[in-house]
């Protein structure tokens, strides 16, 4: 294996990732900058516009309905979803009888489609002919809420049926962290008289905050790409009030065909997942630092 070592060797090794990387990565990323600043219907030649579109952009409600509804998906993913999946996993690594099973039906949500999602949830959440709504009128509720027909219960929908499904994956990463940590530590505790939740407040999450982390930019990540559920369960409506960031950017490039608007947006989804990420990993290893 001393050819491995040579440099020139690994440059080689090195330069079809970097092919790959630059032209189906770095390349889309910057076309997508450079179509920003310009006025283009998808025909003719594009003019320069400068900053107009992100001028456009934050003047246009729509954008900032859009913003609010994404936000609301990204808290419950990190203040809901992230404390679920732990608990599951710490459940599923416990040893509960029929845990392989239970693995398997809890990351099965992942695996859908999340176009055929949307379809599946949309028979459960219809205003008048869902499932959820018929129990409901059953047990006495009259006029039981629009789940996925009005702008308040649209977007807590949307952000339900996002944990639904992302939640298999990250409970999978949870559970493997917690399964890879050291089995004397824990089983000393227990017998200095620590409790369970003793033991997983001072010993599993503090030795799980890389875990967490990973966890935590894929919560954030994964809300800020929301776009199949809500275009199959609302198609942005009622009057794109259940529109999120990335469904809204399709809306504006491929039906309205301002390319130019639409990849200002992309490039503020960019930006936002970029600095969150970015952001919460500073501050994370800010404060493993100081302790």
């Amino acid at each position: 294996m001393h050819w491995l070592s040579k440099r020139s060797t690994f440059g080689w090794l090195v330069i079809p990732a970097a092919v790959v990387y630059i032209v189906f990565v770095l390349y889309p990323v910057g076309y997508s900058v450079v179509i920003s600043l310009m006025n283009y219907q998808g025909f003719g030649q594009p003019t320069f516009a400068g900053l107009e579109n992100y001028h456009a952009l934050l003047a246009d409600d729509l954008f900032w309905v859009a913003l609010r509804n994404t936000g609301i998906i990204l808290v419950a993913a990190i203040f809901v979803l992230i404390p679920c999946s732990f608990l599951l996993a710490l459940l599923l690594a416990g040893g509960v009888r029929g845990g392989g099973t239970a693995r398997a039906l809890v990351f099965a949500p992942h695996i859908i489609a999340p176009i055929l999602v949307g379809l599946v949830w949309v028979f459960m959440l219809d205003p008048k002919l869902g499932v959820l709504n018929q129990i409901l009128r059953r047990l006495g509720i009259e006029n039981p809420p629009s789940w996925i027909g009005s702008a308040e219960w649209s977007p807590i929908s949307s952000a339900v049926v996002f944990m639904w499904t992302a939640i298999g994956f990250l409970v999978t990463i949870f559970y493997a962290g917690i399964r890879s940590l050291p089995a004397e530590l824990l089983e000393a505790s227990q017998m200095d008289g620590a409790s369970r939740p003793r033991q997983v407040w001072h010993i599993v999450i503090p030795l799980m905050r890389s875990t967490f982390m990973i966890c935590i930019v894929l919560a954030i990540t994964g809300a800020l790409r929301v776009f199949e559920i809500v275009y199959s369960m609302t198609g942005g409506g009622p009057v794109h009030m259940s529109e999120v960031l990335v469904s809204y950017m399709y809306y504006t490039a491929f039906t309205q065909q301002q390319y130019g608007a639409g990849m200002a947006m992309a490039v503020v989804i960019a930006i936002i997942g970029a600095v969150g990420s970015l952001g919460y990993l500073a501050l994370a290893r800010g404060k493993e630092r100081t302790q």
